[in-house]
This record gives C-alpha cells, structure tokens and sequence, in this order.
C-alpha cells in the first residue's frame, strides 16, 4: 500500500485494479486531501469474489478451528501493535478525536477478532435421540459449516470498530470476505490487508474493493451470484436496494440500518447520570452514531432542569484538530453531509422551534474554515409530528419535548417507523424494566449508553434492521447449521 493511496486488496495482494478510476479522499477537518482512492468495478468485484470461492477450497477451507482461532489472535495483535497507524488512518478519515477513537475504535476493532474467536471456539450445537418404530433408534447433532462468501459494506462513522464486528465473525465461523468500505473512510480496511498479511491469513480470505454504490464497487458486489449472504449497516434506502438485489439467488441478508431513537428521562432519575449519557449520546463522534439519541422525552417537574443543564454541557464541548488532547468534538464525516445537517437546522427553525443552542456552523480559525463543522444544537418547541422529529438526521443535535404519564411516553417513544435503539433514566428499577420490555426496539439501555457486551443480541427492528449480531447470534447469520442423523 503507497502512501496514503488506497488501493483495492484482492487474494492477498495490494492492486490498482483495471479500471483506471479514482476518487479523492479529503479530511473533514480541513477540506485537505489525503490521497487517491483506486475505484472498483464489476471486473475487480469478479477478481476478488473469485479469491475469496478460490480460498473456501483452500488451505483455509481445511483449516481446524483452533488454528483458525489462533490466526485470528494474531490478527487482533497485529492492528494492537500497529495502534497509532490506525489511529492516525482513522482520524485522518474520520474527522474524530484521537481521544475517542483511541479509546474506541481501535481497541474494540481488533478485539472483535478475538471475541469471536471465543464464541466459535466455545459455543455447542445441538443432539436429539430419535425413537424409532424398530427400537434401535437414531441420533441427529448439529453441525455448523460456513455460508461461503459474505459480502461485507461497512460504513463511515465507526469503519474499522463496524466493519470488524462484520469480518470477525465471518473469518471465525469459516467464510470468506469481500470487503466494500465507505468511499469516505478507506485507509485503515485498506491497511488491515497488510495485517492479515502478517498474520499468515491466506490469499484471498479478506478481500478489499474500494467504490461507490450505483454502477460501482457495491452494487457489484450485492449483485454477485458468488456472494453468498451480505452484511450491511447504513441508510435504510441502501439497505432497501441491497435486499432487492439479494432476492436474486435467495441471499442471505443482516442489516443494521437507520434510527430515530428516543431516551425518556424520568424525574427520580439521578439527573447527574441522565446528562452525563444523554451528552454522549447526543454528541459523541458529532452525533454520528447510528444508536445515538435525536428525540429526548423529559419528564415535566424536570424539564426545565435538563434543558438548562444539557445546554450547559453542550456549551462545553470544543470542537478542533483530532491530535488536540482537549477537544472532544470533530467535523461531520462531509461537506455533503454537512450540508444535510444543516438543512435540518434551518427547516427546524422554520417550523418555529425554539433553539435552545447551536443551530448553525461555529466560528473556526482560518485553517479550519474548509472543514465539514456544524454546531451542537438543542431545540424544544416542536411536535412529535415534524420532520426534525421523525427523520433521521445524524448530525450532533436532539430535540427535547417534556411528558406527564408513562404509558404517554412509551406510546410516543415508539411512534416510528424505526426501532433501533432506546434510553430510560430512573431510579425506580421496577419502571426502569417495566418501560423498557415495552420500548419497540434491538436495544434497551436502562441507566447507562452504547455499554455493550459483545455477546448479547445486537440489531435493529422495524425499519431499523433485519436480523441479529453478537455472540451466538452472529453464528446463525455466518453459519449454516446443518443436521446429521445416523440410525442406529
């Protein structure tokens, strides 16, 4: 891999590809670019699909598990080792602060490795004795083989921690990967080739195409008939395409996809708690988190309390350079999606909110003038009914609306058509489980955001997603579990 060129990572090998296309890679902090992207058609998507049914057959095909297990550690210890050029990949494409992504997103990418090396080392299948009409009997037991070929779109907004979740399951389970990363982010899938590289991974086991959707890299690979399931998270139209194209061979499909999530503070909840969570998860990676929270229901003896005190906290963020210590806010991911954003601020005002804070693009220095910045902005004012309360917008803001009654709350809460994510600040623990067994979503956090155990079910539902990931789960995606029965 040159020098901030990516470049696709087919069988083993860094190529150009024959397209002869490329795109510019920019940082979001700046506007300054970072390097060329090598862009992949359909012949690239054949080449590497044809690695990956090439590798199925290969020597990783007749791989043990605890080789497959140990490979997969190393491979967890090879981006751990190579820590600040993956942290410096990210922020570069990311726009985040170095203090989130070295907390975040490298620490958990590689150790999704290992996590899911666990399970698949771990996890049982299952045995029935059969009576038969003779009395000998039979006995059936499970066994699981890998679905094959998985085609993996990751996206922008965590792409090393998300497009990992996808690739460590699927190389634990057995499979092959042909990796489509966002357009927006390309460096550190780019660089985990060479990690695989080092672990001794064999050719064509994780592939890499780099592009775009329509007519591109991930239209291709959706379309493939040797892909044999696709895993996505993104935008619920993408997901909406990638179903309709999977329905061309009955392909397997598991997608986390949009949200509009609410959180419901109550008023015996410990208020101190309740800002500190709903600060992260209104403006954490600016509001760039696919389970952040945009609609925040507050009960009315305590509303005007955290308004205040939420403003106040957003009032403290600093926004700046990813290697700056002290901020704790970047960029939106593009100036396209700035502009989205932005949108959304202005119709809020035209539809008469009242903005609590924000509402527009901060004064930055000159050097930063070209950066993809928005403001953290809180509204009030609005009906559950408007599109700043219905759509997802993805950027650092949320919209807060007070409530009187619990069954009002939990009926507004769930008034979307997404259902990926949800918060309930009390102390009262027979409410806090009462509301949340009723809160149409994949997760329910009580008291706490985005505290996630890797072995529980993750995923969306509604419009938020179809399937379930994490632990055992992920296994009835990337796996198919097969019955043997032997007659006695």
């Amino acid at each position: 891999m040159s020098d901030r060129e990516s470049l696709h990572f087919i069988n083993g090998e860094y190529t150009a590809g024959s397209s002869g296309l490329t795109f510019e890679n920019r940082c979001p902090v700046d506007g300054s670019l970072i390097g060329l992207v090598h862009e992949g058609k359909r012949e690239e998507v054949d080449a590497a699909v044809s690695a990956a049914r090439a590798a199925l057959k290969g020597p990783w095909g007749r791989m043990s598990v605890e080789e497959r297990v140990r490979m997969l550690y190393r491979v967890a210890d090879g981006i751990t080792a190579r820590f600040d050029e993956f942290l410096e990949a990210e922020c570069l494409d990311t726009g985040k602060p170095k203090s989130l992504a070295s907390h975040i997103d490298i620490p958990r990418g590689a150790a999704n490795f290992k996590v899911f090396a666990d399970v698949i080392r771990n996890v049982p299948t299952e045995g029935f004795f059969l009576e038969t009409p003779d009395g000998a009997g039979a006995q059936n037991y499970g066994v699981r083989t890998p679905k094959g070929v998985i085609g993996v779109i990751s996206p922008w907004n965590l792409p090393l921690l998300l497009m990992t979740w996808k690739v460590g399951p699927a190389l634990a389970c057995g499979n092959t990967v042909v990796v489509k990363p966002s357009e927006e982010t390309p460096l550190t899938t780019t660089l985990l080739g060479e990690v695989m590289n080092d672990a001794g991974v064999p050719r064509g086991v994780f592939n890499v195409v780099h592009g775009f959707g329509p007519d591109s890299a991930g239209a291709f690979l959706t379309e493939h008939p040797g892909v044999d399931a696709i895993t996505f998270t993104g935008e619920t139209r993408t997901g909406t395409a990638i179903m309709k194209a999977a329905a061309e061979g009955v392909r397997d499909v598991s997608f986390e996809l949009g949200g509009k999530n609410p959180a419901i503070v109550f008023a015996d909840c410990d208020m101190d708690k309740a800002i500190e969570g709903t600060m992260r998860s209104v403006f954490a990676n600016c509001g760039q988190v696919c389970l952040g929270t945009e609609r925040v229901f507050v009960e009315r003896p305590v509303f005007d309390e955290f308004v205040a005190r939420l403003k106040a906290g957003a009032e403290g963020l600093k926004l700046g350079r990813p290697e700056d210590e002290t901020v704790n806010m970047g960029p939106l991911i593009s100036k396209e999606h700035q502009q989205k954003v932005l949108g959304y601020y202005k119709l809020a005002k035209d539809l008469g909110a009242t903005v609590v804070i924000g509402g527009g693009v901060p004064d930055m220095p000159d050097d930063l003038k070209d950066g993809a910045w928005v403001e953290p902005t809180i509204w009030t004012g609005l009906g559950d009914d408007s599109a700043v309360m219905r759509e997802e917008i993805f950027g650092p803001c949320c919209h807060i609306t007070p409530f009187d009654e619990e069954e009002e709350v939990i009926a507004r809460a769930n008034d979307t058509v997404y259902g990926l994510a949800s918060a309930v600040w009390t102390e009262n623990m027979s409410r806090g489980h009462r509301v949340a067994a009723q809160i149409d979503c994949g997760i329910c956090w009580v008291n706490s955001w985005f505290l996630r155990d890797l072995r529980t079910a993750f995923g969306g539902t509604k419009q938020s997603g179809i399937g379930r990931e994490g632990g055992v789960h992920s296994l009835e995606f990337y796996t198919e579990l097969r019955n043997v029965c032997v007659k006695l």
